[in-house]
């Protein structure tokens, strides 16, 4: 497997925690200049002194002019090339009580969070030798749950953000995938099962199983997991994987 291209910028959003932290260690360690962004300083800070990430950049995804304005300080450090879009959140509630304001704040949070910062991006990484960009979907963007159809739809516009924008940037050197993990180890993760645990009185060790389900090796899976995927599609040997949705999911999908 080739490796990264020398000492390229990634920028990682969402990358205070969970997925987003473990994919800007992974960058770290091999040899990238990495820049978490995500809305909470202090965790941000945190992932910078723990050596997760070399900067941090504090913006909300969903607002457009700071994520804009915390990108351009991020390029002028160093230009970007390599976008990975992690930031997301997830509510669940039954089609009949998913509100207009329930959908927006789902579209708002895991597609056009995702938007935005690809318009921020593309117009620099697009002109040079190198650009990789990566969205975390889910296997909720690839086939449907029941009481997600909020959020399963918002990540379904994901993965065909990626396959149109792969096709457009087929004559660049700018490939652009989804990766997209089952049920994995997160806090946000942890949320599902004590939301489980709250409306079913079930134990933890039930919730979790519940979860774990779907994934046909029977467990959830690790951020590093997911982390590895992405660092194989930024890897120069890559260049040739685009418009790719690629479940990380013990075989779900």
């Amino acid at each position: 497997m080739s490796g990264l291209p020398h000492s390229p910028h990634a920028l990682v959003t969402g990358g205070g925690r969970g997925i987003g932290r473990a994919i800007a260690a992974a960058f770290v360690g091999a040899g990238a200049t990495v820049t978490v962004l995500g809305r909470n300083t202090a965790t941000l800070e945190e992932a910078v002194n723990a050596g997760a990430a070399h900067f941090a950049a504090v913006a909300d995804v969903a607002d457009e002019a700071a994520l804009k304005a915390a990108i351009a300080e991020a390029q002028a450090r160093k230009p970007i090339d390599i976008l990975v879009a992690n930031a997301g959140a997830a509510e669940s509630a039954p089609f009949s009580k998913s509100d207009s304001a329930l959908f927006a704040r789902m579209m708002d949070a895991n597609f056009m969070g995702v938007v935005h910062a690809i318009h921020a991006v593309l117009p620099e990484m697009k002109n040079r030798p190198y650009g990789r960009i990566v969205a975390i979907a889910s296997t909720a963007g690839l086939k449907g749950y029941a009481y997600v159809s909020a959020y399963s739809a918002a990540k379904h516009a994901v993965v065909g953000l990626v396959r149109s924008l792969a096709l457009e940037m087929a004559g660049n050197n700018v490939t652009v995938n989804a990766v997209c993990p089952g049920f994995t180890d997160t806090d946000l993760v942890a949320g599902s099962i004590e939301n489980i645990m709250k409306k079913t009185g079930r134990s933890r060790e039930q919730a979790i199983a519940e979860l774990a389900r779907h994934n046909p090796q029977g467990r959830l899976i690790t951020p590093q997991e997911v982390a590895d995927a992405v660092l194989w599609l930024c890897g120069e040997g890559a260049g040739a994987i685009t418009g790719q949705a690629i479940a990380v999911a013990g075989g779900e999908i």
